[in-house]
């Protein structure tokens, strides 16, 4: 019978059943436009007996219009899709949606019209057309993508298009990648590199789900190790995706990718232009894309003949997606390989404590690189206390810190300071009435970015220009900045040494590849003297000549209630001082702090990992928290305060009583307003043999909430704002 079940891209409508037009065929997997009402639907054609519903009789169902022309999506990925809509409480659809994320793509090969510069000047030369013509230099693409780059209206360019300025080019969406040659460049490995990088081939020709845990020193050249069953996996024509936790660090990854392989692997992340979305898409469903290197997002792409899969930093907890479908693209990543039979490397200098202990206990395979390649040796680490050696008034950085950048600045060496905090102050105040400049939207701070005059809201975006006077006692000249951003330690810097080339890197100032790319080419040149940077330079960047990174407060991380506050400093701190000393030259790390007898700095001072690892361990046992008890977190909103609360007290009177879960609330949230929306948590504690996810669909399918509540529920939560 030419009946199909179809999981249709909308979580409201649930799965809807349709027939074959005669002589169609439509396997599991396909992707259709079928009617709905007046409306045309995108579904997927789902497996038999695997989406609820009763039966239509068969004389109901309505025809499909067409099964579009791309590759149906592959079994191993339909599981994975189940899977996480399982484990994540979220809707099928939701997660569905994420496989078929370029909506370009769907209708099959195609040309279009991309624009770019002639080289002509226009008759009539405006700053409007000044400008463009100066940011367009060397870009292609549509119309509306120039006009995003440029600044200006389509109305402009379509202006220039007429004087020949700007012309346009057809162009082969789904023109194939350069190929990848696994034998381009054969590095000269360790021997510690070539045990590790042998095993790894062998899991790769094995064809075989294994998951491995690359326990490597920063700068032990992990990366260069785990390229080896890449070229394994090339050799045999099966596909790699390779997972970055940051945008950030995708130009330095391609750089080191084309040396090893000449030519540059297939990207994935948001900055993408549609055009190269779809290009992507299109390839790696028809298993032309060799190598994908992307973003958490690129974990569901569909890809035709996957054989390796490699999370690098796989300790970051920017894998886990906080809003939408709320999964950790680290453990859906050993999901994924499960389902597909084939190797997984999780890497990192720094290994989350989970992942540490699934080595433990057997699950995964543990590959240690204990030293730095070429015979680097590990920076030296020293504490500097602030009870003692106290900063000047308004100053942040202590004597001994600047006495060691004047040294470096001295030697032509480079630096790095550290502050995981945007901006240049995380609160403005009006000294003489004491207004506090909250963000309208959120219960938060509005943050002041001196770099672009702005006060910002680092939750849900707001911006406004600093005002000249006090927007509540009308007093001018009294709004100050309390505590430091990285802009501030910027303005520090440049006072104290204002010949020092200083560079802030964070993700307002390396929001692009192409910035990003940008701030490497001028560190590797040592056009940069001392860089000043949040987390996003913790990680994966290698320049020789830093020899010295400083810590402007260790102690940051450890505020509030994140439950994971002593690994999280441990790792970030950890990873921002193996940025020191990667070259030929010894390298030195600075931390200040207030608490150096705090067990997570005296454990960085001594470099006892182990140790720290040991303790926290044992810490999350006696409070059975992971990886040996389950943690999640339900969270109701509402644009209504009253509301809110409302629905958070129903919920805790229904809560079951179970002697595996403890249910702690409901409580405001710490954000307890976010985004214009009033929030209550909830926050479950169970044992490993709770099934908390039927717990909590139970539990929150026994009430009907008012329309303007959402529900939201995160399991294994990594923010508890």
């Amino acid at each position: 019978m030419n009946r199909v079940r179809l999981l249709v891209l909308n979580a409201a409508l649930g799965p809807l059943d349709y027939r074959l037009p005669e002589g169609v065929d439509a396997p599991a997997g396909s992707v259709v436009i079928a009617p709905l009402g007046p409306r045309k639907v995108t579904g997927i054609v789902w497996d038999e007996g695997r989406l609820p519903g009763d039966a239509i009789a068969f004389e109901r169902l309505r025809p499909i219009f067409e099964v579009l022309p791309v590759p149906p999506l592959p079994a191993p990925l339909r599981r994975l899709i189940e899977w996480t809509a399982d484990y994540y409480c979220a809707p099928l659809a939701a997660v569905a949606r994420m496989a078929l994320s370029s909506g370009g793509a769907l209708g099959g090969p195609a040309t279009m019209t991309e624009y770019r510069l002639t080289g002509g000047v226009p008759e009539r030369m405006t700053a409007q057309r000044l400008a463009a013509i100066e940011a367009l230099a060397g870009e292609q693409g549509t119309m509306r993508e120039l006009a995003g780059i440029a600044g200006v209206s389509e109305g402009v360019l379509r202006g220039l298009v007429n004087q020949g300025v700007i012309e346009p080019v057809t162009v082969n969406i789904d023109r194939p990648y350069p190929p990848a040659d696994p034998d381009f460049h054969l590095p000269d490995l360790s021997e510690e590199q070539a045990t590790v990088a042998g095993t790894l081939v062998e899991a790769v020709r094995a064809k075989a789900f294994a998951p491995f845990l690359i326990d490597g020193v920063t700068g032990s050249g992990k990366t260069e190790t785990y390229f080896e069953p890449v070229a394994e996996a090339i050799r045999q024509g099966r596909q790699v995706l390779v997972l970055l936790p940051e945008i950030a660090l995708t130009e330095n990854f391609l750089a080191r990718f084309a040396a090893r392989f000449g030519a540059k692997p297939v990207l994935w992340h948001s900055s993408l232009k549609s055009t190269e979305r779809r290009r992507a898409w299109r390839a790696i469903a028809e298993g032309e894309a060799q190598v994908v290197v992307g973003a958490r997002s690129a974990l569901f792409l569909p890809y035709a003949n996957l054989g390796l899969i490699v999370v690098d930093e796989a300790h970051e907890i920017s894998f886990k997606q906080d809003d939408g479908v709320r999964y950790n693209a680290r453990d859906v990543a050993v999901m994924r390989a499960r389902f597909e039979g084939v190797p997984v490397v999780l890497a990192s200098a720094t290994p989350a404590l989970e992942s540490l202990h699934m080595a433990e206990i057997g699950v995964y395979q543990k590959l240690d690189l204990p030293a730095r390649f070429g015979g680097a040796s590990l920076p030296d680490v020293r504490l500097i206390n602030l009870t003692e050696e106290k900063p000047g008034s308004q100053r942040w950085l202590a004597g001994p810190l600047i006495e060691a950048l004047r040294d470096r600045l001295n030697k032509g060496e480079q630096s790095l300071l550290f502050l995981n905090r945007r901006g240049y102050a995380p609160l403005t105040l009006c000294r003489n009435c004491g207004h506090r400049f909250k963000c309208p939207s959120c219960s938060a701070w509005l943050v002041e970015h001196r770099l672009s005059a702005r006060l910002a809201c680092h939750h849900c975006g707001f911006e406004t220009r600093v005002p000249d006077a006090c927007p509540e006692c009308g007093e001018s000249d009294c709004l100050v900045a309390c505590g430091p951003g990285v802009e501030r330690i910027a303005a520090e810097v440049a006072d104290l040494f204002p010949e020092a080339r200083v560079a802030v890197a964070t993700s307002d100032t390396l929001n692009t590849p192409d910035r990003a790319a940008e701030f490497i080419a001028r560190a590797e040149a040592k056009a940069i003297d001392i860089i000043i940077g949040t987390q996003l330079v913790t990680k994966g960047f290698h320049f020789p000549d830093l020899t010295l990174v400083g810590v402007v407060d260790a102690d940051l991380g450890l505020e509030g209630g994140d439950l994971r506050a002593g690994e999280r400093t441990f790792s970030q701190i950890a990873q921002v001082a193996g940025r020191a000393g990667r070259g030929a030259k010894p390298g030195e790390v600075l931390i200040q702090t207030r608490h150096p007898n705090a067990p997570v700095i005296a454990a960085l001072a001594s470099g006892d990992r182990d140790g720290f690892y040991a303790a926290e361990t044992q810490g999350r046992r006696d409070a059975g928290a992971p990886p040996f008890g389950r943690w999640a977190a339900i969270i109701l909103s509402s644009e209504d305060e009253k509301e809110a609360r409302e629905a958070a007290v129903r919920l805790g009177d229904v809560r079951p009583r179970l002697d595996d879960v403890q249910i702690l609330g409901p409580a405001p949230a710490p954000l307890a307003l976010l985004r214009g929306r009033y929030r209550y948590r909830f926050l479950v504690n169970a044992r490993r043999s709770a099934n908390v996810q039927a717990v909590l669909r139970d539990w929150i399918g026994a009430v009907n909430f008012a329309p303007g509540v959402r529900v939201g529920v995160d399991i294994d939560p990594y923010s508890f704002v």
